[in-house]
């Protein structure tokens, strides 16, 4: 897919409630597993496409509402530490090919039936992630979008280049749990930084995922790079000091 086929995808993708009993043909699903499997690569995640199965829909919670006749699902795993960013990140790219080969999908948290979902996960794997996928009954609507200016900033009260402000825009676009986008991205320099900020959902860290694709597709003629919010450097400062800490209060 080229950058003019995934603004596309970017721009045309609801998500869906509702799906129709048509089956997916398998020209359209080697290239779903394709995707899976280069990505699994790239990231060390495990995600896997499930065909025809309509049991993992029922019996699911529905405090956010029920999904009537999913029969296909891409399933999010991966190791116990394994980036919530990427679980978003690298699902949004399948959820985006998807798209522009003429499906619909809606994330899901909670929706699915645990019990009932077609997945071996290895030792130290988790369940993370369901996405409901097939032809949907209708094309979905679009969510309210945040004001660009709480989406983003430039450090110093600079204008927003051009290219920035198409990345916002990409973002204002991306899904996220209960349509809240806690996240921000901070222009500083030559560096985009991330800002996860807080939810009570739990997918704050897959909500920013999902968003850092739709920026780096939106800001494509842009020339930068990602830099380490303040939360993500405390994160490594921790992980490379515990070790001596433990060290000491052994002594």
């Amino acid at each position: 897919m080229d950058t003019s086929d995934l603004l596309a995808a970017v721009k045309n993708r609801h998500s869906v409630r509702k799906y129709s009993d048509r089956v997916i043909p398998e020209p359209i699903r080697a290239q779903l597993d394709v995707m899976a499997s280069s990505s699994n690569a790239e990231s060390g995640l495990s995600m896997k496409v499930v065909y025809d199965d309509p049991e993992a829909f029922r019996g699911g919670a529905s405090l956010y509402g029920r999904l009537e006749g999913v029969r296909n699902y891409i399933i999010l795993s991966g190791v116990g530490d394994s980036s919530e960013q990427d679980h978003g990140y690298y699902g949004q790219k399948l959820v985006l090919l998807a798209q522009h080969l003429g499906l619909n999908t809606c994330w899901t948290g909670l929706t699915f039936n645990k019990k009932k979902v077609q997945v071996q996960l290895d030792a130290g794997e988790k369940l993370s992630l369901v996405i409901a996928l097939g032809y949907g009954l209708d094309s979905g609507k679009p969510h309210k979008l945040r004001p660009l200016a709480k989406l983003g900033s430039v450090f110093g009260g600079e204008p927003m280049p051009d290219w920035f402000v198409e990345g916002l825009e990409a973002v204002a676009l991306a899904p996220s749990a209960r349509h809240q986008q806690k996240y921000s991205f901070e222009l500083k320099g030559d560096q985009v930084i991330p800002h996860q900020g807080g939810s009570l959902t739990g997918y704050t860290g897959v909500d920013l995922g999902i968003a850092k694709l739709h920026f780096e597709i939106g800001a494509k003629a842009g020339t930068w790079n990602w830099g380490l919010s303040e939360e993500q450097i405390g994160v490594l400062y921790q992980r490379r000091y515990r070790g001596r800490r433990s060290l000491l209060w052994a002594l």
